[in-house]
């Protein structure tokens, strides 16, 4: 229950007399700058799962940790036996067999850094956020990107895919290293 003094102040503030009455006015900075504190709250106590349903990279319904660590730069994999998609959501790695090739791409769409998703029945990746898609190649059909998926350099040893994690390649930075970032199988 208010006392009269908090109910008149209260009824001065909603009628604009902030200065006079001493309201506290938040800005539009201070309110995204409060917003955005809460939200990074949230994401700390729920792991990343914000309110949103957003999961984080390690709970999408991927396959995880399917690559073996050599050291902090790189990766290897088996070498696919058919052409299919393989997302190992743990190292944030697509290892894709296409048409004799494998490449090694970046989880994240280039445009805006979500996730991609593979579309079986379409044979595309898309990204889910703003719908950008790409051949099993990597190259850009449309969408909000501007550019191709971004290759990870790999090399073939014996049965092994090695993916190099240190840098990913950037088609509209480094054509010629982009269309180089595969092996043949």
């Amino acid at each position: 229950m208010r006392t009269p003094n908090e109910t008149a102040r209260a009824e001065a503030c909603d009628d604009g007399a902030h200065e006079a009455t001493g309201c506290e006015v938040v800005g539009r900075r201070g309110f995204l700058r409060d917003g955005l504190a809460a939200l990074a709250a949230v994401a700390l106590v729920t792991g990343g799962a914000g309110p949103l349903g957003a999961l984080p990279l390690d709970a999408m319904p991927w396959t995880t940790g399917i690559g073996t660590r050599r050291d902090a730069r790189t990766v290897s994999y088996p070498v696919p036996a058919a052409d299919g998609v393989t997302i190992d959501a743990t190292n944030e790695v697509i290892l894709v067999r296409w048409q004799g090739e494998v490449h090694a791409f970046n989880l994240s769409c280039p445009h805006q850094r979500t996730a991609l998703r593979w579309q079986e029945a379409a044979g595309i990746f898309r990204c889910p956020k703003h719908k950008s898609r790409y051949q099993p190649t990597g190259a850009f059909i449309d969408g909000k990107a501007t550019r191709n998926m971004d290759r990870f350099r790999v090399r073939k040893e014996g049965g092994q895919v090695v993916v190099e994690l240190d840098a990913f390649i950037k088609s509209d930075v480094d054509a010629a290293g982009w269309a180089a970032a595969s092996v043949k199988v």
